[in-house]
């Protein structure tokens, strides 16, 4: 494992051996990408259409990309992580991206070369890194990536957690508690959690009917929270906190009684301080929880390969000049996606899809000679409270003092929409799955 000490140092060298691939002929530029993710996959195809005469070069690690949108659907059963599986075929027969997959291990920011654990070394005109969330584990005393392997899954980044918790959950006792500890902002996918919340009491209605959901945070509120509730009521007879009552409909009646779902605030002393992984026993701040599957949300940084790079603040992520995404740090390496410090944006699939669109055209700008043009990103999450029930949240945002600003006004779906309104937020969340996958890989 390098530091980033020794990771930058690894760069000094790459000149002594023979640049792969070479920089593009005078006039066009080549264009490398580290990270294949939705942020790099979308940014390598809008280069190519912005101008096809860029030579674009993607460094990525996996030969297929697992999406981490939608992966929850796996606990459920709706489906399995073969549907995660996403393919780099039409990026490179379609637009001419290639493709090293390997892994960076050295960067020379002043010779503009990455070196890759096979020895290559990458020369390029303009650098973009896409290098994702690291989960900070550790940052939870009792818990550890070795935990997270074996007995309390995360499942934050689909892979092996994301299968284990789904065995976890079907094979949970008769009554037990399904726990998820909720992280602190910033995260990857602000309504995730609550999502996973809900649609695991909809699968446990059926298979297990007195199982419940308990959602411990650190938080008090969090994005969809008054829709997510709603949904939750109505479908759950989960009882909404008072402070919470005087926006919602009519309809809305506490009954008081016991729900299949517990969402446990902050201020109700929903805090984790430690966990027990060997008796799966959370240990807030108003008392300790018992659960019999233990799913933890740790909090989250830019990805490793962002700090290797010398990418990131004191903050742990990473500063970039709004107008660009163009690294604080690194002139002509740029960051996107959810490694970003991008003021309001949340960090999502969609922010990185946009904001790689922008950047894409501010790259290919910049490489012909030209201003890059002003900015506009958007951002729409879709969630589930039962496979029927869809809601969402929908920002636009510009530029403002210098800053990322929110300017649109309505951001959910409103408390007061039909049954059939809401049933067809949960057919678009379906269909968004499959045409946002399409507009960043095919």
């Amino acid at each position: 494992m390098l530091n980033r000490r020794n990771f930058l140092k690894a760069g000094a060298g790459l000149a002594l051996a023979a640049a792969f691939p070479a920089r593009a002929a005078a006039g066009a530029g080549h264009v490398v990408i580290i990270g294949g993710g939705v942020g790099g996959a979308t940014a390598a195809k809008h280069l190519k259409l912005t101008n096809p005469a860029l030579r674009v070069t993607v460094i990525e690690a996996n030969r297929s990309y697992i999406r981490p949108y939608g992966s929850s659907e796996v606990l459920t059963g709706h489906v399995g992580m073969d549907d995660l599986v996403v393919s780099y075929d039409a990026l490179k027969s379609k637009y001419g991206v290639e493709f090293v997959f390997d892994t960076v291990t050295g960067f020379d920011p002043d010779r503009k070369q990455v070196r890759t654990a096979g020895r290559q070394t990458v020369a390029y005109d303009k650098l973009i890194v896409s290098p994702g969330i690291s989960l900070q584990y550790q940052a939870i005393p009792g818990y550890s990536a070795a935990v997270a392997e074996t007995r309390a899954p995360s499942g934050w980044i689909p892979g092996s957690q994301t299968a284990l918790l789904a065995q976890q959950l079907k094979a949970m006792r008769p009554g037990g508690t399904f726990v998820i500890v909720a992280p602190p902002n910033p995260y990857r996918c602000p309504p995730g959690p609550y999502e996973r919340g809900a649609l695991v009491t909809e699968w446990m209605r059926r298979h297990n009917p007195s199982g419940k959901v308990v959602i411990l945070d650190p938080k008090d509120s969090f994005v969809t929270d008054a829709t997510m509730q709603l949904g939750w009521h109505r479908l759950y007879g989960y009882d909404i906190p008072d402070d919470y009552l005087s926006d919602m409909p009519a309809d809305v009646d506490n009954r008081g009684k016991p729900s299949p779902i517990e969402w446990v605030r902050a201020k109700d002393g929903g805090t984790t301080e430690r966990i027990d992984a060997r008796s799966l026993t959370v240990t807030t701040r108003g008392g300790a929880v018992k659960a019999d599957v233990l799913n933890i949300v740790p909090p989250m940084k830019a990805g490793k390969l962002a700090f290797d790079m010398g990418l990131t603040d004191a903050s742990g992520w990473c500063p970039v000049d709004r107008r660009t995404f163009e690294s604080s740090v690194h002139k002509d390496v740029f960051v996107i996606g959810d490694a970003s410090i991008a003021d309001a944006m949340p960090k999502s699939g969609f922010a990185a899809n946009t904001q790689a669109k922008v950047t894409a055209r501010a790259v290919a700008a910049q490489l012909a000679g030209r201003a890059p043009g002003e900015p506009v990103w958007g951002n729409t999450c879709y969630a589930l409270a039962g496979s029927n029930y869809g809601l969402f949240v929908a920002d636009v945002f510009r530029l403002k003092d210098g800053k990322i600003a929110r300017v649109s006004d309505q951001r959910y779906l409103p408390l007061d929409a039909s049954m059939a309104k809401i049933r067809l937020g949960a057919a678009y969340q379906q269909a968004w799955l499959k045409t946002f996958t399409e507009d960043c890989f095919a």
